[in-house]
C-alpha cells in the first residue's frame, strides 16, 4: 500500500529533517521510499515542505498531489495544505504556534503543542522530533527502532549529545497523549 504525507513549515523548524528521517526508518524498515523536499531561496525563516511516499512496492511518482497526510508546524502551512489532504485524511497540527484550525470537516485532526514540549527540553529546536514521535505513535507507519537507528545514522557527526537530545525529543511526542 502507498502512503503520502507532507511535511510542511518555516525552514529552520527541521521540517525537511523531519521528512528525511522518517524517510530513512522506513528504508531501515524494509520498506521503498521517496523523498522530495522543497524550499523558498530565503530557507530559514521562509517556508519549506517536502513529501514523503513509503510502500511495500515500488513507487512511481514521489508527488503527493492528495497525501493521506500533512504534519503542518505553522499557520501558513496550514492554509496551504488544509485542502491539499486526501479526504478522510489526518492533518498533524503543532499547536504551539498554529492559533487556526482546518476549516474542513472530512479530515481527522490530531494537535500537539511541539514547541512547547521541546521547550520543556531545553532546546526549541527539536521541535521537529517531538511532532516526529507523535506523528510516528499515531500513524504506526514506521518502527520506533528504525526512527532510533535513522536518528543516530543522521545526526552522529553532530556528536552523541545531540542524538541523544533527539531521540528524546522523539519519545516525548512518541509518549503524549
Amino acid at each position: 500500500m502507498l502512503i503520502k504525507t507532507i511535511f510542511s513549515g518555516f525552514g529552520g523548524q527541521g521540517v525537511l529533517s523531519m521528512g528525511y528521517i522518517f524517510a530513512y526508518a522506513a528504508m531501515v524498515d524494509g520498506k521503498n521510499t521517496t523523498y522530495l523536499p522543497s524550499y523558498g531561496a530565503e530557507v530559514r525563516g521562509g517556508t519549506a515542505n517536502c513529501t514523503v511516499a513509503i510502500s511495500d512496492e515500488e513507487i512511481a511518482s514521489p508527488v503527493a498531489s492528495s497525501p493521506e497526510f500533512v504534519v503542518v508546524m505553522n499557520n501558513p502551512s496550514l492554509f496551504r495544505f488544509q485542502n491539499v489532504v486526501h479526504s478522510g485524511g489526518i492533518m498533524f497540527l503543532n499547536s504551539s504556534m498554529i492559533e487556526a484550525r482546518p476549516i474542513r470537516g472530512d479530515i481527522e485532526l490530531f494537535e500537539i503543542p511541539a514547541n512547547d514540549i521541546a521547550k520543556g527540553l531545553g532546546n526549541e529546536k527539536v521541535v521537529n522530533m517531538v511532532m516526529l514521535g507523535f506523528f510516528i505513535k499515531k500513524t504506526g507507519l514506521v518502527s520506533r527502532d528504525g526512527v532510533e537507528k535513522a536518528l543516530g545514522d543522521a545526526f552522529s557527526l553532530k556528536g552523541k549529545a545531540i542524538v541523544t537530545l533527539n531521540k528524546k525529543a522523539f519519545m516525548e511526542g512518541h509518549t503524549f497523549d
